[in-house]
């Protein structure tokens, strides 16, 4: 059974929602304000937190961000009308694992919730953009969440949240061959990493941690998805 947190001041919506997501035999829980579902946040754990963006008092991705310093595992679904608001740019910084549009279909919507993961987020550090977004589809239609960096200096901006595992490319703009995996595991020595290059000639010994895969490019996406399915199931039966 899984546990939903939904944030909306459309309480009719959520309402509507949680009762689909409680006949599938799940928990719900429906709340207005970004304070009250803080407050939830502290007290239990759940799977999902589903917030729209604009509310009155605490928005969306205040609200993310509050909720994700005290669950840092939990996976979060952003909906909105507003999709160039600047506020939504902030919510991505915090690794999502979707933002959707209002009117948002509900099957699909109840699709994507049924797959999310806790502890399930995962930092893609890679400037190939078009490659980026292939593995950022790949690994949402598996439950993970994802948040991007292009260069060294975008990977530093990832210290403030809390990935399972990482996806990184070797060279990127900013700095020397390995200097974003340097600062990576710097930030995160124990840190699952997955080393995609198309220049395996440069792998560098003092930077690959001990439990690094390289994959080298191009490679088959799905091999690298089931390398994160063992990550992420070895590390939630340390955690369990």
């Amino acid at each position: 059974m899984r546990k939903y947190l939904l944030l909306d001041d459309n309480e009719a919506f959520a309402e509507n929602l949680a009762e689909i997501l409680r006949d599938g035999g799940d928990e719900a829980t429906v709340v207005t304000e970004g304070a009250h579902a803080l407050e939830l946040a502290r007290a239990q754990l759940f799977d999902v937190l589903l917030t729209d963006m604009k509310m009155p008092g605490m928005s969306g991705a205040s609200a993310v961000h509050r909720i994700r310093q005290v669950d840092p595992g939990l996976a979060a679904v952003v909906i909105t009308a507003y999709p160039g608001e600047d506020d939504l740019e902030t919510a991505r910084r915090e690794g999502l694992l979707a933002v959707l549009p209002k009117p948002v279909p509900i099957p699909a919507l109840v699709s994507l919730l049924s797959e999310a993961r806790r502890d399930g987020l995962v930092a893609l550090v890679e400037d190939d953009l078009a490659l980026s977004d292939n593995l950022t589809e790949v690994l949402r239609a598996r439950g993970f969440s994802c948040i991007t960096a292009s260069s060294v200096l975008d990977a530093d901006q990832l210290a403030a949240v809390r990935p399972f595992a990482a996806l990184v490319d070797l060279r990127l703009p900013g700095g020397p061959d390995g200097e974003a995996l340097r600062r990576l595991r710097a930030r995160f020595p124990e840190l699952p990493v997955f080393v995609m290059t198309a220049y395996p000639e440069v792998l560098l010994p003092e930077a690959m941690p001990e439990h690094a895969g390289v994959f080298s490019k191009p490679f088959d996406p799905a091999a690298l998805l089931n390398e994160l399915e063992r990550a992420h199931a070895s590390r939630a039966r340390r955690t369990s």
